[in-house]
């Protein structure tokens, strides 16, 4: 009786052994940009209590879950610690390639905000969110997520600063802002977290956002003079240079160009599974006369629900000439993941939970929750199920 009793005991202890056994050998990978043993000890206890039961990821919640009486020794790590956020940003997306890595992974950006009260909170200003689906008192964040056949993490991140507060330097000061930070629309802070990535060799095929990303001709156009391949989403009213009857070269809205488009160029493709069930689309793609220097072509590429024909979403492509409508449709659908990686880093490890208002503690709490929930979404990628050839599609490009 007492070797079975042993044995079961050792069955249920086993995989919380192992889950801390990892989260140690993470631990220690971000231990060289911690200078002082006192903070190396604080966050490695601070990272399993993001990923640890408490309701809230708030200071005081946090701290409890710590085992300390009170948040100051929390908000210390946040505030006034020494250490390198963006040292640990960069071992996240090392670590997150070297466990999910894979030459035909998508490269995806992405807004999200942070709702708050006041005027203190750095970046914080009356603006639109789509979190909220209005105007609203919010902080935005950028991000940069990794979307790849084996799971989902979060590669960068960046906090994006509206031209009221660039243009006042006693509140960016009094906020911790880095005298050299300027203001920079999302497009160009999406741009300076794909560049990093690109700088450290993150094998991938694709990159994809929403139309804040496609409808800026400079990112489009950068992204083409790397020779990185883009589906990126664009407003119904974007404008399109295309050759009319007489093949004389003339400006067309979007919609209006794939309003032409017959009935039977429309195919049905699944580009993966949603909360309901699967995503199944009418696409159609129409290529552009346009020839980057490197030999990749652009098209238009379109969506419409098979329900609904006249909700349509529009696409600006370019990729090698042969590159398939599914391939397309396949990218255009990994948009999504990050609005879903998105919730579920806030609901795991309270990724808008944080109580800071300065520039670097904001960024120390975002590293530090990517960080739990890159450790999350690795441990769970061997049981996650293999998706089907609906959903993952080879897009057939090789790795950069």
């Amino acid at each position: 009786m007492g070797s079975e009793l042993s044995a079961d005991m050792q069955a249920q202890i086993g995989p919380v052994l192992e889950w801390q056994a990892g989260l140690d050998a993470l631990h220690a990978r971000i231990v060289p940009h911690f200078p002082r043993p006192e903070v190396r000890a604080r966050v490695r206890r601070y990272l399993e209590a993001l990923l640890g039961r408490a309701e809230r990821k708030n200071g005081w919640q946090v701290a409890e879950e710590m085992g300390e009486a009170t948040p100051d020794g929390v908000q210390r790590l946040l505030n006034s610690a020494h250490w390198d956020a963006d040292g640990v940003r960069n071992t996240l997306r090392a670590y997150v390639v070297e466990h999910l890595g894979d030459a035909d992974a998508v490269l995806v950006v992405d807004e999200t905000g942070f709702l708050k009260k006041g005027r203190q909170s750095v970046g914080v200003a009356r603006q639109y969110s789509g979190t909220a689906g209005r105007i609203e008192n919010v902080q935005m964040g950028v991000f940069l997520a990794y979307a790849a056949p084996r799971g989902r993490a979060f590669l960068d991140r960046a906090l994006y600063l509206p031209e009221e507060w660039t243009r006042d330097t006693t509140r960016c000061r009094a906020a911790g802002v880095p005298p050299a930070v300027g203001f920079a629309t999302k497009p160009q802070l999406a741009r300076q977290m794909l560049a990093r990535a690109f700088a450290a060799g993150v094998p991938a095929a694709w990159v994809t956002g929403d139309e804040v990303y496609g409808n800026d001709g400079s990112l489009r156009q950068w992204l083409a003079d790397q020779d990185w391949p883009y589906v990126l989403a664009v407003a119904r009213h974007h404008p399109i240079w295309a050759a009319d009857a007489q093949g004389v070269p003339r400006q067309v809205r979007v919609d209006v160009l794939i309003g032409q488009v017959a009935a039977r160029h429309w195919v049905p493709l699944l580009v993966g599974e949603g909360s309901k069930g699967p995503r199944v689309y009418d696409w159609t793609a129409l290529r552009l006369p346009y020839i980057t220097e490197t030999g990749q072509v652009q098209w238009v590429l379109a969506r419409r629900a098979l329900a609904a024909p006249h909700k349509l979403a529009y696409y600006r492509v370019c990729a090698p000439a042969d590159t398939t409508l599914a391939q397309m449709a396949r990218v255009a659908g990994t948009r999504w993941v990050i609005e879903e990686t998105i919730e579920r880093a806030k609901g795991e490890v309270g990724l808008d939970q944080y109580e800071v208002r300065r520039w670097e503690a904001w960024h120390r709490y975002i590293t530090l929750a990517l960080l739990a929930h890159a450790y999350l979404e690795v441990t769970r990628a061997p049981a996650a199920p293999v998706p089907g050839p609906g959903a993952a599609q080879k897009g057939g490009l090789q790795q950069r």
